[in-house]
């Protein structure tokens, strides 16, 4: 069987290969899984992201599947019981950006009939393939990055600044960052 070439930084380890293969760079519409991304994202700052891929199914289940409707209605009492949960990270500060977050997301809805369609209008609806040739390549903040992360603050997001903006676009597609070798890459 001909192994497949990927982008380099996912290589050798197989819960890495598993989310380059299947996740990284491809579009996501739906909601709630760009919510699922918009926590993941926001836990992962200052952390490495396969710390953040080990403790998914944790996320998933202390944050009742990224339901974002439930998350927004989080009480203190939800909020200190997540406090104390061993398989997920516990920042305070992130679990309750995630309550709020929640709350920024449904208004983000209700003014734009769903998060989806505000988040792509910044692509034109479209992922943007940047052409990259290596690694050394890939930013951690573009200037489009810099006017979502300002515009999410400005909307009540928190833990949302310029890299966690750039990772949410690479992981959801909006941008394709995949090297050019990578067989994930858009053609």
């Amino acid at each position: 069987m001909e192994e497949k070439t990927r982008c380099k930084w996912c290589v050798g380890i197989a819960i890495y290969e598993k989310y380059h293969d299947e996740e990284w760079g491809v579009p996501v519409y739906d909601d709630q899984k760009l919510f699922e991304f918009l926590i993941l994202e926001t836990f992962q700052a200052g952390l490495s992201w396969i710390t953040i891929l080990k403790k998914r199914e944790n996320f998933k289940l202390a944050f009742d599947d990224f339901d974002y409707k439930k998350v927004a209605l989080y009480t203190e009492d939800k909020i200190q019981e997540l406090l104390q949960n061993a398989g997920i990270i516990r920042n305070q500060l992130k679990i309750r950006a995630a309550v709020s977050n929640a709350v920024a997301f449904i208004k983000v809805q209700d003014e734009f009939d769903s998060f989806s369609k505000y988040i792509w209008e910044f692509t034109g609806g479209k992922p943007i393939n940047n052409n990259r040739k290596t690694l050394k390549e890939v930013p951690a903040t573009t200037p489009l990055s810099d006017a979502i992360s300002k515009d999410l603050k400005k909307r009540g997001f928190k833990f949302v600044g310029s890299t966690v903006v750039y990772a949410h676009m690479q992981a959801t597609g909006m941008i394709d960052d995949h090297v050019e070798d990578c067989w994930k890459r858009i053609k």
